[in-house]
């Protein structure tokens, strides 16, 4: 008997021919990080995002992770303006100087943030109160595009000098890193997550 597999059904906006967007989609959108340097490059690059789609994004992610050093914050806060020329030549990200400079801040502010005793990653969990929030959405069109979470994730970076983190940045930056699982009911992840958080 021929072994017909039930069809996988995503998030819709997964449903695309690009193996990296659904490799994204699969393995590594809504899965709770606690890692503080993969936290520190989705807020670079959700910052990056602004504008733009995130497929752009996600194409030059690894031109991102060379041109920024591996992400490395301590690297990143010591750049100065021959570095801002550098990163504004080169065509493996996005050339906007407004995004490069609020890179750079941001890894001043990141790196504030343990001068001052705080945990980064206890930091940004806290909005979440250090769980998951497990979203249970039928369509794409019923997820926010901001809450007040993320509202006021942005307003306690804002004040720490962080730059390109409003509430919808912000959103999509705890979307990516699993603070929120807002895979739609019918997506076979939202119920692998939701278990595995049980």
């Amino acid at each position: 008997m021929v072994n017909h597999e039930e069809p996988v059904i995503r998030c819709r906006w997964a449903a695309v021919d690009d193996p990296l967007y659904v490799d994204y989609h699969d393995n590594e959108w809504g899965i709770p990080c606690h890692d503080e340097r993969h936290l520190f490059e989705m807020l670079i690059l959700e910052g990056a995002q602004a504008g733009l789609s995130w497929a752009t994004i996600l194409h030059k992610r690894e031109g991102y992770r060379q041109a920024f050093e591996g992400f490395d914050p301590e690297r990143i806060a010591r750049y100065g303006e021959s570095h801002i020329l550098r990163l504004l030549s080169n065509p493996a990200i996005v050339r906007n100087r407004r995004k490069i400079e609020a890179a750079v801040s941001n890894a001043r502010a990141w790196l504030e943030l343990g001068e001052r005793g705080i945990k980064p990653v206890e930091f940004l969990w806290d909005f979440v109160e250090g769980r998951t929030i497990h979203s249970h959405w039928h369509s794409e069109a019923d997820v926010p595009a901001f809450t007040i979470e993320s509202t006021r994730m942005s307003r306690a970076l804002k004040e720490r000098g962080f730059k390109f983190v409003g509430p919808t940045i912000c959103y999509a930056f705890m979307q990516a890193t699993g603070m929120v699982n807002d895979h739609v009911i019918g997506c076979f992840r939202h119920a692998e997550l939701t278990t595995s958080d049980s």
